[in-house]
């Protein structure tokens, strides 16, 4: 068999590890020998025991000789946990196929080094695009700085999100619905701003089990990220009383002096009367926040595409029509002729229930 059969499987087991891994990646593992697999592993939790380690120990003293299969170079340094790249050594493993180098410039090639240095072959590239999309947070915050960031909307076949009103639930059925917990539950924290808290009160929050989302351990409560110019969240909101931890960014130049005892309130630089949005995921960033979902309203949502800070969009489209009083899916006011229009790549349009999901990137 091919190196890249192997490397698709330690890629499934990595994806075991896409709701629980934050704010580390997800890692898989394969030993193989003569043809024979003789350990899975992949990373569970931050603290745990990293994919190698687990493959290494079911494998026992069989892993000498063996071929490792990882989807990350093995980290060479004392984190959490002590260095992958120095247990393959300790277990003689004679050969190491790695999908792709750690993005974090202080380490990335110091694993690679560890393992040659003591006589392993080192492959490097297998699958490498595959292992890519598993952690498109951790790479970009480890390569920019910055999280990656997805924005969630839901619209009608006429591109609308909610009525002139206001109303908004729900536009789309049940299955699109559950869908989006995935996403939330796979997020490092889920982004929404001022006014859609005070029209919607939404919670926020990953609201599938373990057992519905396929784990044995539960999963993490992303962290719920509010932006708030002005500072003036209502205290009986919803997500306040909820799981979890919440944060206000806000752009208020007054000091501090309302108690909000229910969540984290920082202070970042205005833009336009707004918090910035580059400072607020530049924030995000140094809290260890790889994959920003955002559920909110036109205004931000076009903010974002306008500031080049939004990686993924997901759109699930509905099979009605709610006019053209309704409310539009961005807020893009510089957009007035067909030459400055935001060109979208489409990397998947399926259905989900009754509703087309469709996901694309900005060119």
């Amino acid at each position: 068999m091919s190196h890249s059969i192997y490397m698709a499987r330690a890629i499934q087991l990595a994806a075991k590890g896409l709701y629980t891994t934050q704010p580390n990646p997800r890692v898989g593992c394969l030993l193989v020998k003569n043809k024979h697999i003789l350990a899975e592993g992949w990373h569970r939790k931050a603290g745990e025991a990293h994919a190698e380690i687990h493959a290494l120990n079911q494998a026992g003293s069989k892993a000498k000789g063996a071929t490792a299969y990882v989807t990350l170079e093995p980290c060479s340094h004392h984190g959490r946990t002590p260095p992958c790249a120095d247990a393959l050594v300790e277990a003689g493993v004679s050969q190491v196929v790695i999908a792709m180098e750690d993005p974090n410039p202080q380490v990335s090639g110091q694993g690679v080094a560890r393992l040659r240095e003591a006589g392993i072959e080192v492959i490097i590239g297998v699958l490498k695009a595959q292992a890519r999309e598993l952690n498109p947070g951790f790479i970009k915050r480890m390569s920019s700085g910055l999280p990656h960031v997805r924005v969630k909307l839901a619209m009608s076949l006429d591109g609308r999100t909610a009525m002139a009103s206001g109303e908004s639930q729900w536009i789309t059925g049940l299955a699109a619905r559950k869908d989006v917990q995935k996403l939330r539950a796979r997020s490092s924290a889920i982004l929404t701003a001022i006014g859609t808290l005070r029209a919607d009160d939404p919670s926020l929050n990953v609201r599938m089990t373990a057992e519905e989302l396929g784990l044995d351990i539960s999963p993490h409560q992303p962290l719920r990220v509010i932006l708030d110019s002005q500072l003036s969240c209502p205290h009986d909101a919803k997500l306040f009383s909820l799981p979890g931890q919440t944060v206000i960014l806000t752009s208020h130049p007054e000091p501090l002096t309302e108690d909000f005892t229910h969540a984290e309130v920082v202070q970042l630089k205005s833009s336009n009367g707004r918090v910035d949005l580059h400072a607020a995921m530049q924030w995000l960033a140094t809290q260890e926040i790889n994959e920003v979902h955002v559920e909110a309203g036109s205004v931000l949502c076009g903010a974002l595409l306008e500031a080049g800070l939004v990686d993924e969009l997901v759109i699930y489209m509905a099979p009605h029509l709610m006019g053209n009083q309704a409310k539009g899916l961005f807020n893009l006011p510089h957009i007035h002729s067909m030459e400055r229009r935001l060109e979208l790549d489409i990397k998947d349009i399926r259905m989900v229930g009754q509703d087309v999901r469709i996901t694309a990137q900005p060119k």
